[in-house]
C-alpha cells in the first residue's frame, strides 16, 4: 500500500510539471507544438509570430495550453472554516471594500489562475510557483471582459498567461503582453498581498477563503513541486542568468519601477519595521515584518510624516504616523484626520530572489 501511494504522488508530481530537472536544458515540447514554441492565432486567422522575449529562451512546460487548468467558478468558504491551512500556509489576499478574500498557495500551486469576481470586478489572481510570484490584475484584455489561461510556456521559468478574448501571449512578471494581437500593452493592476494563513486571518478574520472544491481532483494537500522551494540548487528550467548575491530560492519583496527593481529581505524586517527608502528618485515608505511586506510611494505631504510600526490585531492596524493617523496593510487611512485617504501602493512582488534578479537584471538590495 506505502508503495502504492508513493507511486501516485510521483505521478501527481510529473502531472503537474512535465519538466527535467537542471541537468536536461532541453526544451520540453508538447507533442501538439510540433516541438515549436506556437505563436498567437485571433479568429479572424490572422498570425502573430513577433515576440518581445528572445523566442529561442521560451520554453514550452510540457502540460499544453490549458493543462494547468484555471479556475474560473471559485468557491469561497469563510475563514473559521478554513482548517485545511496550516498557520504558517502561505496566501495571496486582496481585498475589495468590505471584502476580504484569501487564496492559498496550496491551491494555487495547481492552478496558477483564479479568474474571479469581487462586488462586480472581475479580477485575476495569477501565481507561478516556479518563481514565488503573484499578481492581481483586472481581467481584460483590449478593453474586453476576459479571462486568462495557462498557455503552457515559460520564460525564464516564470509563467506566461493567455487572455482568452485575443489568445495574446503576457509575461507575468515582465508585467506585459509580449505576444499576439496586444503585443507591449501593460495589465491594469490590482493591489495584493502575500503572507501566512496567521497573518491574514488576523487581518481580516471575516475573509472568505479560496475552496478547495474546485470542480477538479487534486491532492491539494500535497505539493507537486516537492522541495523546489527551499532547494537552492534545484530547477525544473534554468533561467538565463543567476545572480549571487543572495540565495537563489529566498523569498524577498521587490519594488518595480520601469525596468529596475529593489529587493527587499524578509529577515531585515523581524519583530516589525517601517522604513523611508528613495529608489530610483521616488520616496517609498516600506513597512512589514518577517512574514509581510508592503510598500507605498511616497509623494505631496505624505513625505513629511514619520511612521511607526504598529500592528494591532483587535482593529486592523498595521502602522501609524506622528500626525494621529493609522493605516492597514492596504495603506488606507482607518483612523485619524486622514481617514478615508489611502496611499499609493508601490508596483512590486514577493519572489524568489533568482527570478527578480533576471526579470531586472541585479537588482538593488535594501542594507541597512
Amino acid at each position: 500500500m506505502k508503495k502504492y501511494v508513493f507511486y501516485v504522488v510521483i505521478l501527481l508530481f510529473i502531472t503537474s510539471c512535465n519538466s527535467s530537472d537542471v541537468d536536461n536544458d532541453s526544451v520540453q515540447s508538447n507533442p501538439n507544438n510540433n516541438g515549436s514554441i506556437p505563436s498567437s492565432d485571433n479568429p479572424s486567422g490572422e498570425n502573430y509570430t513577433t515576440w518581445l522575449i528572445p523566442v529561442a529562451e521560451v520554453r514550452d512546460g510540457g502540460p499544453g495550453k490549458d493543462g494547468i487548468p484555471s479556475i474560473d467558478n471559485p468557491q469561497f468558504i469563510i475563514a473559521n472554516g478554513a482548517d485545511f491551512l496550516n498557520s504558517h500556509d502561505l496566501v495571496v489576499g486582496i481585498v475589495d471594500g468590505m471584502e476580504a478574500r484569501a487564496y492559498p498557495h496550496k491551491i494555487l500551486n495547481w492552478h496558477e489562475i483564479v479568474n474571479d469576481d469581487i462586488n462586480g470586478n472581475a479580477v485575476t489572481i495569477n501565481y507561478c510557483p516556479l518563481t514565488g510570484t503573484a499578481f492581481g490584475w483586472k481581467s481584460e484584455s483590449n478593453g474586453v471582459k476576459t479571462t486568462f489561461g495557462v498557455s503552457g510556456l515559460l520564460y525564464n521559468s516564470n509563467l506566461i498567461l493567455y487572455d482568452r478574448n485575443t489568445d495574446s501571449n503576457w509575461s507575468q512578471i515582465r508585467l506585459e503582453c509580449v505576444n499576439g494581437k496586444l503585443i507591449s500593452e501593460k495589465p491594469k493592476l490590482i493591489n495584493i498581498v502575500e503572507t501566512t494563513w496567521d497573518i491574514w486571518e488576523t487581518l481580516y478574520p471575516n475573509s472568505k477563503v479560496l475552496s478547495e472544491q474546485t470542480g477538479f481532483s487534486r491532492q491539494y494537500g500535497v505539493n507537486p513541486y516537492g522541495d523546489y522551494a527551499f532547494n537552492n540548487d534545484r530547477f525544473l528550467f534554468r533561467p538565463s542568468y543567476l545572480n549571487n548575491d543572495l540565495p537563489n530560492k529566498e523569498r524577498v519583496y521587490g519594488i518595480i519601477d520601469d525596468n529596475k527593481s529593489k529587493a527587499y529581505q524578509f529577515s531585515k524586517f523581524s519583530s516589525g519595521k517601517v522604513i523611508k527608502d528613495s529608489f530610483n528618485n521616488k520616496d517609498y515608505l516600506v513597512v512589514g515584518n518577517q512574514d509581510i511586506i508592503y510598500a507605498f510611494e511616497l509623494t505631496g505631504d505624505y513625505v513629511n510624516l514619520n511612521f511607526e510600526y504598529d500592528f494591532n490585531s483587535s482593529v486592523g492596524v498595521f502602522f501609524k504616523d506622528d500626525e494621529g493617523n493609522k493605516w492597514n496593510i492596504f495603506g488606507q487611512a482607518i483612523d485619524g484626520p486622514r481617514k478615508g485617504e489611502t496611499l499609493k501602493g508601490a508596483k512590486s512582488v514577493v519572489s524568489y530572489w533568482f527570478a527578480l534578479a533576471v526579470f531586472y537584471t541585479d537588482p538593488l538590495i535594501y542594507q541597512e
